[in-house]
């Protein structure tokens, strides 16, 4: 069954025109598997004036149904309003198993949900790292428990992700699967010449919030430029943090050696990577971060916290690891300016081509595919009682809540069976062949 074709729908709050990471992995990960032979169906919630079916390249096929975000680009909780429209789609596009993105997506939860009390085979892609002690984790948790309480099969992005994933949600080892993410290295390469000059530049580009250590970098620029005079930073991001970074530039007057570019575009994420020798990441939590992916595919030596996945991302020899502490920080990029004669990019692009690939994560992920594919088709009394093992409380809730959704799909298929909804042909030809390249999604 290795060779076997998949009808695969992706499902997720995050992908573009968003950028980050889960929407950078939905995007190449469905253009790897075009290649193979599958057919991919993503399906999102509207951004502004994107609503209804798109088209990207390679012929995938975008569903961007009519809902809004409602905080932080999650669509409002609704447990069974979304069920009409993702029935529909599943039934329209001849899926044959559901792939969901990111715990915190509201949109994942409540299809996969939906999924299963169809009887369809689902898989589950963690992209993140949750606490255990504060509020919101144990809220998250949970879910994330309801959830990973009857997939069919995991991925986590990272070993470290895997553990933590584990851990919250209860979910067997045995059925977690480890595949990282890649980088593009036709789109990320670095400069034909390396910056010159005496100048050494720093590169941050990152969401400028709490998680992504945007106070870290508050108060590591100013030692680090009371240090090293020859040194500037480029800054690349935006959010509630920038404000911090500005009023920090105002009070040690930075402001010819501290560069505030805001929001920069994916499109231009390499323009501003080439222009730097150092990359520098100060996350607080990081389960992958394909930021760090990139910087080093376009020749750049990497300073980063020790958080997380992070230490599993790079050889040793191509990236500077400190604690997340302000000294510790300040030291690394200390020792990163020293090594700096040593690294040549293009030995470093060519070592990440050969470490990261899309192509060889896609591969990874048909394994897990066609596992999940193999798993024992369950009725419902048998599906209840793994809920049941949720909690004493919450394993009821949770047992209530879908048999309510099996209850409400017998209803939407008394009303609409599924025979009367119009099956999508497929088009032949529609997927290109092993070898071609494909375009980032910014380029669409």
């Amino acid at each position: 069954m290795a060779n076997q074709k998949h009808r695969i729908l992706m499902v997720s709050d995050f992908f573009y025109p968003n950028f980050g990471g889960v929407e950078n992995h939905i995007y190449y990960l469905s253009q790897c598997l075009l290649k193979l032979g599958h057919k991919v169906v993503v399906v999102t919630h509207a951004y502004g004036n994107r609503s209804g079916v798109r088209y990207m390249t390679g012929g995938l096929k975008v569903y961007y149904i009519p809902w809004r975000p409602f905080i932080m680009q999650n669509t409002l909780p609704t447990l069974y309003g979304t069920l009409p429209i993702i029935r529909t789609i599943l039934i329209r596009e001849k899926i044959s198993l559901v792939h969901g993105h990111q715990a915190f997506s509201t949109l994942c939860h409540e299809t996969l949900m939906h999924a299963r009390t169809m009887g369809y085979k689902v898989v589950f892609t963690d992209h993140s790292l949750y606490g255990f002690a504060d509020i919101g984790s144990i809220h998250m948790n949970k879910v994330l428990q309801f959830t990973l309480a009857d997939v069919s099969q995991a991925i986590c992005v990272s070993h470290t992700s895997k553990e933590n994933t584990v851990l919250r949600s209860g979910v067997p080892p045995e059925k977690v699967f480890v595949i990282p993410n890649a980088v593009d290295t036709t789109m990320f390469k670095p400069a034909s010449e390396r910056p010159g000059g005496s100048e050494i530049v720093i590169v941050v580009i990152s969401r400028l919030v709490f998680r992504k250590g945007a106070d870290l970098l508050v108060e590591v620029i100013p030692e680090v430029c009371d240090l090293f005079p020859n040194v500037r930073f480029v800054i690349g991001g935006d959010g509630p943090k920038r404000v911090r970074l500005e009023e920090m530039r105002e009070k040690h007057s930075l402001q010819d050696r501290v560069e505030m570019l805001g929001a920069v575009p994916h499109s231009h994420v390499r323009s501003v990577l080439i222009s730097g020798h150092i990359f520098l990441n100060s996350s607080l939590t990081e389960a992958f971060c394909i930021a760090i992916l990139e910087a080093a595919s376009c020749g750049l030596l990497t300073v980063s916290t020790r958080v997380g996945g992070v230490p599993e991302v790079l050889p040793e020899d191509m990236a500077v690891l400190a604690k997340p502490d302000p000294g510790d920080m300040v030291q690394a990029i200390r020792k990163a300016i020293s090594l700096l004669p040593k690294i040549d990019p293009q030995v470093m692009h060519e070592r990440m081509r050969k470490l990261y690939d899309w192509r060889d994560v896609a591969k990874r992920t048909e394994i897990v595919y066609d596992r999940a594919m193999k798993c024992p088709n369950q009725s419902l009394l048998e599906r209840l009682s793994r809920y049941l093992t949720c909690g004493a409380w919450a394993g009821k809730l949770f047992c209530l809540v879908m048999i309510i959704d099996y209850l409400f799909c017998c209803l939407l298929q008394l009303w609409q069976p599924a025979e009367d909804i119009d099956e999508v042909p497929d088009v032949a030809g529609w997927n290109r062949q092993e070898g071609d390249d494909f375009r980032s999604f910014s380029e669409n």
